[in-house]
């Protein structure tokens, strides 16, 4: 099957090939998955010229982990990928506290549209 339509774009991290000495290309299922993680990774206003990209995941560090914060946290994680990579459908957010002292797992579920294919994010984030 050809994913072309899901698009390609500079791999993340950025990494250089080795024969070619240009930037690695992350293609299809791959870019996606890599959108997402940049997504998260990015405090919104970090980028000055587009300031509303990104999340606001940084703002839990330290945070009270009851069931309401926890909720609201999974509630603004999907709605800040929905918002902002056109490509990903039925966002899923759960949260899990209790596997690890101070760290959150993440489990980000999604259907990607062009191909309907499910795919998972695994992200571990550390309160402390």
């Amino acid at each position: 099957m050809r994913q072309e339509f899901l698009g390609s774009g500079m791999k993340f991290p950025p990494q250089i090939n080795p024969v070619t000495g240009r930037f690695e290309v992350a293609k299809g299922e791959t870019s996606v998955k890599e959108s997402v993680y940049l997504i998260l990774m990015t405090q919104k206003t970090e980028r000055w010229i587009r300031p509303e990209f990104g999340s606001s995941l940084m703002n839990y560090t330290f945070m009270d982990t009851s069931v309401t914060m926890l909720n609201i946290m999974a509630r603004e994680i999907a709605g800040d990928l929905m918002s902002q990579e056109p490509r990903l459908a039925d966002v899923n957010v759960s949260i899990d506290s209790t596997s690890k002292q101070g760290c959150l797992i993440i489990y980000i579920d999604y259907l990607i549209r062009q191909t309907n294919v499910r795919d998972n994010l695994v992200f571990p984030f550390y309160l402390d």
